[in-house]
């Protein structure tokens, strides 16, 4: 195999290794997909600055997020079916993520439960949550995180209603999944990715086990979940769920300038700035185009995070430079995953880690907590 050298490798290899449908999941977004392809494309337009003889022998990628030390400005995102790109890919996801110094962050629609993966790591990692229509069932989610000891709520506003993802019908991961002979096929010429989640702890919404209709059944699961998303969420729910959650909250999907101002006077401890992806509204703008006006809204009232086509080292420094304090990954996540399992997502870590420390190096920079426009062309 060719050394393994950028995230895009990991990428093709993930390709070859899983499933068409589950592959498509992570790596395609919504409708016609204009702002998956802007997300990657307005990161690739930033310059940065070179600069040259300074000294840059004494470096730091360390910092913190939400108070939390971390060895560098980096998270891992809440991804959905985790556990479908590797057997307990999520237990895996965490286990690297723990090794590496920095937070992972587990998904409501996780295959592992939130039990699962807080006990198969020695270090506290966050929960995404998200409010359906049942807030019963919300509440006992939230009551699981505390018990688990989470330490940190990351509560996702932009899901109320689901965007179309074209590919995945196609493919037949719809709500409900359908099984057809073109992914049966695909499905028998992955033995190696078969047999792994076959013998994983579970094969079905983790979370979601004994706790609604039909819960032995990953169809009938998948059409309570299609009926639970809730357009009539509002502001007041964030009010709710802070008010039940003892420790840092995190509020995800935050894209507007105004949404920002409310998001912040919530109270919440940090903000994300992004699109899902460019999973939810096709045509929003990019993640980072949006990412410098709502750092210098809000910036002073609440930490800002990044999510949106992080796939290199240079691209968590552009977020950084723009006002950023730390960036989330999923698709990267992801590829690592379904590549090579943990060792996959331990590579996509390193590989980010290794590019954000020489790029600091060659604009001149040594302390990633002091990274500012000055990173960036003029």
């Amino acid at each position: 195999m060719a050394p393994i050298t950028t995230i895009q490798d990991l990428r093709l290899l993930a390709k070859r290794r899983i499933p068409r449908a589950i592959f498509d999941y992570a790596d395609r977004g919504s409708y016609e997909e204009h702002t998956i392809t802007a997300n990657r494309a307005d990161l690739a337009k930033i310059a940065l600055r070179q600069r040259v003889m300074i000294d840059v022998s004494d470096r730091t990628l360390a910092t913190t997020i939400i108070g939390e030390p971390v060895s560098m400005p980096l998270a891992i995102a809440p991804t959905g079916l985790t556990g479908l790109f590797h057997g307990n890919g999520e237990i895996h996801g965490a286990r690297a993520a723990q090794a590496a110094g920095i937070p992972f962050c587990l998904s409501t629609m996780s295959i592992c439960s939130i039990e699962d993966v807080s006990q198969a790591v020695s270090k506290p990692i966050w929960f995404q949550l998200y409010v359906m229509r049942d807030r019963g069932f919300a509440k006992s989610l939230v009551e699981r995180a505390i018990a688990a000891k989470c330490s940190a709520l990351v509560l996702t506003l932009d899901l109320q209603i689901q965007g179309q993802r074209h590919r995945d019908i196609k493919n037949g991961l719809s709500i409900p999944p359908k099984l057809t002979l073109a992914n049966a096929l695909d499905v028998a010429t992955k033995p190696a990715w078969a047999m792994k989640v076959l013998f994983g702890k579970r094969r079905t919404f983790g979370n979601l086990e004994g706790k609604a209709p039909g819960s032995d059944s990953l169809t009938t699961l998948s059409q309570w979940i299609a009926g639970q998303f809730d357009p009539s969420l509002s502001w007041k729910d964030v009010e709710w769920i802070r008010n039940m959650w003892p420790g840092k909250l995190i509020l995800k999907g935050v894209l507007d300038k105004e949404d920002a101002k409310i998001a912040a006077g919530t109270g919440a401890d940090a903000i994300v700035v992004s699109n899902h992806g460019g999973r939810q509204l096709d045509g929003a703008v990019s993640s980072i185009s949006a990412l410098p006006g709502i750092a210098e809204l809000v910036g002073d009232q609440t930490e800002i995070l990044f999510d949106g086509g992080v796939q290199s080292g240079q691209d968590v420094l552009k977020a950084l430079a723009l006002g950023a304090r730390a960036c989330l990954i999923g698709k990267s996540f992801l590829y690592g995953l379904g590549a090579m399992g943990e060792e996959g997502v331990a590579k996509t870590i390193d590989i980010i880690r290794r590019e954000l420390d020489v790029s600091m190096a060659l604009t001149g920079l040594t302390d990633v907590k002091t990274v500012g426009r000055n990173a960036l062309a003029q």
